[in-house]
């Protein structure tokens, strides 16, 4: 073994365990793939018991459903300019497609297809329901289209996939544009995405929200996730976090009127926590084989000390909802009644379905029972639990008395359950704060000393010849490379612009920048003063960011707007990033803009080899004049239709203008625009069968080679 390696324990364990004779473990890797079963007694007879059906044949259409594949849903970015013209194609040339391919694929007449189905209780008829499972749309050859579709699109960030349940807690918490949003465990995120596009809801009232969404997850790796879900958004409005919900630290905030430092409340905050997960056993079957209730017990606590700490950083007049995917009213109605309880008063539960007009739902329950691990033992009351369980099974998991139970208002809660929708199971609450908690906590001074601190200098280690050594120690923030840390990676910093920064300067004269930009809102990610990215972010961001930057461990924030591109034909070194251009459109002027027809932005689009752009010889007079008085540089293509307007960076060669998108925002635009698209459209079958083919035509020519050469050696032997 190399000097200073360290042994794999796990592959140690291996050879200790041949050395001794064990005998090997049977190579499963060839035997068939089996269905997994979908059943578990314990599951079954804890349910039948909480009885969460109100007749025996409604549990036995509820057993059906569960055990049944969970259908593929989909929703459109409703705050994009041309969501509206998406739609339109998808209820037209997609559906007509998805009929097609489903009675190919279940070999029907087309009439005897189920359309697809818009969810009532979605707002303006955004979302759609199909009857197929991800594995049908994955795998089945006649739905390659529609498989490419949800893919390219959702790369776009013109639609969603999401699980129709999952879309219920963000439109009940009804966030608004002017909102301090937080979501304390967002990742992966799908959620965020939706509190985002509520935050955006009115782009002609406000070019940037003055609200927030600060999203949170304990776990580092799903923060990333998280990270890629939100920025299809491309929100200047969204601060993503990675910290533990349950002891999640207050946060300063700057009153503008006065410049003083306060504690920042929040007017909405999601608390999806985390669960068993039961309700999502049409999508996820392993979970019957593993279910049991020693996991809901185990997260009681943990969901418990999540909502209340959203509680105490919950402003007075703000709502929470607390949602989770799991059917059990232990993680459910058990800790709602325990925070409301312990609120004593402060915080009350509210009827939330008018947001959800025709989603069918059950009131959460007022009674229920507790057991065993195996559910072979029922518990009433605390008094019936063995001694030896008191530790698993605590007094507050039980409902209260009736009398208690009765101001609580527990029938105000959604539990939807599988069969009454074709959907996964859940459950929504939603809390309205009436004062300030008897247990809050702000600690204002202890914030103000912490952010006042002054960082403490490391002590400079010195080589063998005296010079200072600069590693990860001995720099502020390490090095520019991510280093694998225990609690994840270490981020680079959020260096923001100041009031005389050079770069500003030339970035305003050559794009016209308005006095409305914030440049004090322009970041990037290094200390260096050759800026390669910048980014964007809103005032109160930036505000959250310089006040709390030491306090929590930021993950992420800002919009990429400008990308430091030098060439030997331009004057100006920075060209626009087009996941900035929502953004950054508002701030620039008239010098850089192009307004083109259909057929110059087709043509644009088509070119795929970024070496060879369309002359402009090739365009109409008008962008031909244009592009005449333009020089070369960035650029904001502006394309005018009916229904929508589009705003696309682009370049201005010395003879040439090309788009500056990538493939997915590429074939949206060009499906938006009625264009061809079967230069882009990927059959990843008939590739299959191409490269099986090519690789059988190799290995025949291998083979009459190896002949020829047989008898070239057996004809020289008899020689």
């Amino acid at each position: 073994m190399a000097r200073g390696k360290k042994q794999n324990p796990f592959a140690a364990r291996k050879r200790q365990k041949r050395a001794n004779g064990a005998p090997e473990r049977p190579d499963r890797r060839a035997e068939p793939y089996k269905e997994i079963e979908r059943d578990n007694a314990s599951f079954i007879k804890y349910y039948h018991l909480q009885k969460i059906c109100a007749t025996e044949e409604e549990w036995t259409q509820f057993l059906a459903s569960i055990r049944d594949n969970l259908p593929t849903t989909f929703r459109v970015t409703g705050f994009k300019d041309e969501a509206r013209a998406l739609l339109n194609i998808i209820k037209t040339q997609l559906f007509t497609e998805y009929v097609r391919a489903v009675a190919e694929l279940h070999e029907l007449p087309a009439e005897q297809v189920e359309r697809p189905l818009c969810l009532p209780w979605y707002p303006n008829g955004m979302a759609y329901q199909l009857h197929l499972t991800r594995k049908d749309i994955r795998r089945s050859e006649p739905l390659f289209r529609l498989h490419n579709f949800l893919i390219v699109e959702t790369t776009a960030g013109s639609i969603s996939r999401q699980e129709a349940v999952s879309m219920i807690p963000p439109l009940v918490l009804n966030v608004q544009p002017t909102d301090k949003v937080l979501d304390m465990c967002a990742a992966p995120g799908s959620k965020t995405a939706q509190l985002i596009e509520a935050l955006h809801a009115s782009p002609e009232q406000y070019k940037i929200p003055p609200g927030f969404v600060l999203a949170n997850d304990v776990d580092n790796n799903r923060c990333y996730m998280l990270v890629h879900q939100a920025k299809r958004l491309n929100s200047p409005c969204l601060l993503v976090t990675n910290h533990d919900s349950s002891f999640f630290p207050n946060l300063l905030q700057t009153d503008e009127a006065t410049n003083s430092k306060s504690i920042l409340k929040f007017d909405k905050i999601l608390c999806d926590v985390p669960c068993s997960g039961d309700g999502t056993l049409r999508k996820n079957p392993d979970i019957w084989m593993k279910w049991n209730l020693a996991q809901a017990y185990n997260l009681h606590g943990v969901q418990y000390r999540i909502v209340r700490r959203g509680a105490e950083m919950l402003a007075v007049g703000g709502r929470l909802v607390y949602s989770t995917c799991s059917l059990n009213p232990i993680e459910n109605e058990a800790v709602l009644q325990r925070i409301i309880k312990d609120a004593d008063g402060a915080l009350e539960l509210v009827d939330a379905s008018h947001l959800v007009p025709g989603l069918k739902y059950k009131p959460g329950m007022v009674d229920w029972k507790l057991a065993t691990k195996e559910v072979d033992a029922i518990y009433s009351s605390f008094d019936e639990v063995p001694e030896q369980l008191h530790t698993i099974i605590r007094p507050t998991m039980f409902p209260l008395p009736e009398a208690e139970m009765s101001k609580i208002g527990l029938d105000k809660c959604m539990r939807v359950l599988p069969h009454l929708q074709d959907s996964g199971g859940f459950f929504v609450a939603v809390i309205e704060k009436r004062r300030p908690l008897n247990f809050e906590k702000n600690d204002l001074q202890d914030l103000l000393e912490k952010a006042d601190a002054k960082p403490t200098q490391p002590e400079v280690q010195l080589d063998e010849s005296g010079k200072p050594v600069e590693d990860e120690k001995s720099v502020p923030w390490g090095p520019q490379r991510k280093r694998r840390r225990l609690h994840g990676y270490k981020e680079d910093p959020y260096v923001f612009f100041g009031e005389d920064d050079a770069d500003y300067e030339s970035i305003q004269q050559f794009y016209q920048l308005n006095e409305t930009l914030n440049k004090r809102c322009l970041l990037t990610r290094c200390q260096t003063e050759r800026k390669k990215n910048i980014y964007y972010c809103s005032d109160p961001i930036r505000d959250l960011v310089v006040n709390n930057e030491r306090n929590i461990k930021i993950i992420n924030t800002g919009v990429k707007t400008f990308v430091r591109c030098e060439n030997r034909h331009t004057v100006h070194p920075y060209r626009l990033a087009q996941e900035g251009l929502q953004t950054s459109n508002a701030f620039i002027g008239s010098s850089r803009r192009i307004q083109v027809e259909r057929e110059d932005l087709i043509l644009l689009l088509n070119c795929t080899d970024p070496t060879k752009p369309p002359s402009t010889l090739e365009m109409k007079p008008e962008t031909q004049q244009r592009c005449k008085e333009l020089g070369v540089g960035s650029c904001i293509l502006k394309y005018v239709d009916e229904a929508f307007t589009l705003f696309i960076v682009g370049w201005r060669g010395t003879s040439s203008l090309r788009a500056y998108v990538d493939r997915d925002e590429t074939i949206h635009i060009l499906r938006l625009l009625g264009a061809d698209l079967s230069k882009f459209e990927v059959n990843k079958y008939e590739k299959a069968k191409e490269a099986a083919a090519a690789a059988a035509a190799a290995a025949a020519a291998a083979g009459e080679d190896a002949e020829q050469k047989e008898e070239v050696m057996e004809s020289s032997e008899k020689e």
